[in-house]
């Protein structure tokens, strides 16, 4: 309910009311709804929303990154143990790791959605029940997938990897199959958070899990000279550690009494129909995710296979990291768009969806300035060989074309998991992705002089094309019919109701 001493000025006119900070969402749905935006109100309404935005992104980019950085600064130390221990790790963090981080990443999106919009409504009983079964689905595909890690050399060559190559993936592979499951927990736990715009405690625990990552790393390679598989090992620990000490705090902390009341057997029923939204997240995510690492495995089949996956890999590292800088915002566009559909204010989604966009292209221009300007400097961070070096200078240019359309795609993606369209994209995905990007990635890269390079043009090429299917689908949505579609989809998460609640609208 909002006050008259809110509401009543907005309606005369934002520049009236003092503070941005005492603006609801209530009231601004109410303002957009009755008064046509006019140019002097758009600096209170864009630092309005910019606010909120901020202090939802700010902390989840922190997560987003220094959780990457966990696997990025792994990397770094195994690419200082040679160039073919840095081919076999990035194989595997490629062809097996990125594989489940697809699975993992797609399925916990149907918490983001589910979540986000019953937050929005506050049907807050529910969430914890859904962050369970949540976490059972998950493991069950951990165990599946551990099959993959073990036998992972086998895998690699049978997809045409090198002897050596797919014997050195499989050293790592092994090692972080612990990291499996850990990955399996937290993905639930963080979008449970996230949900409730609860991330500077998630930001602070990843913070100083990595500084003791970086620690135990350099005292493993280092030190110990405990190799490829010592490495591995710190990762997983790692990631056990992050997922033990969010756990605790939300079993913990005063701030999740209303939504995480205890374990409890609820969340094994109502698993079946869940499943459908949790396959449709993950086909959405896999198919983009997946798209970039089978580009990366492709160019393991060129004429020198070691420089190719080494330069490769590095950009795709920077890559990643731009990425997971986005996927920040993108994790609070997310949280923005299904607070307010759940909270029945389209208008104030549309207008979110709106400045985050905004935003992360004004981020992405300085992103693609830096990479053009410190070229080379990045590349000695991963390695000293003057080939390799040369080879990541000449993919520079394409480097920054992808950090530029970072800045729109994953933004859209948030907008489309915060909204449930995930079906939906995942058909944009298949289509601009495997139908078109990756055949052009190959006839560039084989059949041209370009080589890696010619790979990475079709991976352009499909970004850019889905980029545009993704904006075009923003701008045509109904957001009245995505608010009727939220209170549907969050009436049908209470508790009193059957928990066959999601399966009308995966």
């Amino acid at each position: 309910m909002v006050s008259r001493t809110v509401e009543q000025p907005l309606l005369q006119g934002l520049d009236s009311h003092p503070r941005v900070s005492d603006l609801s969402s209530d009231a601004i749905e109410e303002f957009l709804k009755h008064r046509p935006v006019q140019l002097q109100w758009w600096p209170r309404l864009i630092a309005w929303e910019s606010r909120l935005l901020w202090l939802l992104s700010g902390s989840s980019i922190v997560v987003s990154i220094f959780s990457f950085m966990l696997s990025f600064a792994t990397s770094m130390f195994t690419g200082h143990l040679g160039s073919l221990e840095l081919a076999g790790a990035s194989i595997a963090c490629v062809g097996i790791l990125g594989l489940s981080y697809g699975i993992m990443l797609g399925m916990a999106s149907a918490v983001q959605t589910v979540c986000g919009q019953a937050y929005g409504a506050r049907k807050l009983s529910a969430m914890g029940i859904i962050c369970q079964r949540a976490i059972i689905l998950q493991l069950g595909a951990a165990v599946l997938l551990t099959f993959l890690y073990w036998f992972s050399g086998t895998f690699l060559k049978a997809i045409g990897q090198s002897e050596s190559i797919a014997a050195q993936g499989q050293i790592f592979a092994r090692g972080i199959i612990l990291q499996l499951y850990a990955f399996a927990i937290f993905c639930p736990l963080q979008r449970f958070q996230q949900a409730q715009n609860i991330v500077n405690p998630l930001a602070i625990i990843s913070v100083g899990v990595f500084l003791l990552h970086l620690l135990l790393s350099w005292l493993v390679i280092y030190v110990w000279n405990c190799g490829l598989l010592g490495a591995a090992l710190v990762l997983s620990f790692s990631w056990w550690l992050l997922v033990l000490i969010n756990a605790l705090y939300i079993i913990l902390s005063p701030r999740f009494k209303e939504t995480w009341t205890g374990f409890s057997m609820l969340a094994f029923k109502g698993i079946w129909p869940y499943l459908k939204l949790t396959v449709s997240s993950a086909i959405m995510l896999c198919l983009e995710i997946w798209y970039q690492q089978g580009l990366v495995l492709i160019s393991g089949l060129l004429s020198n296979p070691t420089l190719s996956l080494d330069s490769i890999s590095i950009c795709m590292n920077y890559l990643n990291w731009d990425l997971c800088f986005m996927l920040g915002l993108s994790a609070a566009a997310s949280v923005r768009v299904s607070n307010e559909l759940g909270a029945a204010h389209p208008r104030v989604a549309k207008f979110s969806v709106f400045v985050v966009n905004g935003t992360s292209i004004l981020i992405s221009l300085v992103f693609c300035a830096s990479v053009l300007i410190f070229r080379v400097s990045l590349s000695n961070l991963f390695t000293s060989d003057y080939e390799v070096i040369k080879a990541v200078s000449n993919l520079t240019p394409l480097l920054a074309i992808s950090v530029f359309l970072n800045g729109i795609q994953p933004i859209l993606s948030g907008v489309a998991i915060g909204s449930g369209w995930q079906g939906v994209v995942a058909y944009v995905n298949l289509i601009c992705y495997y139908v078109i990007g990756i055949p052009i990635g190959c006839v560039l890269g084989f059949k041209t002089s370009l080589g890696v390079a010619g790979i990475w043009w079709g991976m352009v090429i499909g970004v850019l094309i889905q980029t545009i299917t993704l904006v075009i689908l923003t701008a045509r949505t109904n957001w009245n019919a995505e608010v009727e579609k939220a209170i549907a989809r969050v009436r049908r998460t209470a508790l009193n109701e059957t928990l066959d609640y999601l399966v009308a609208d995966a």
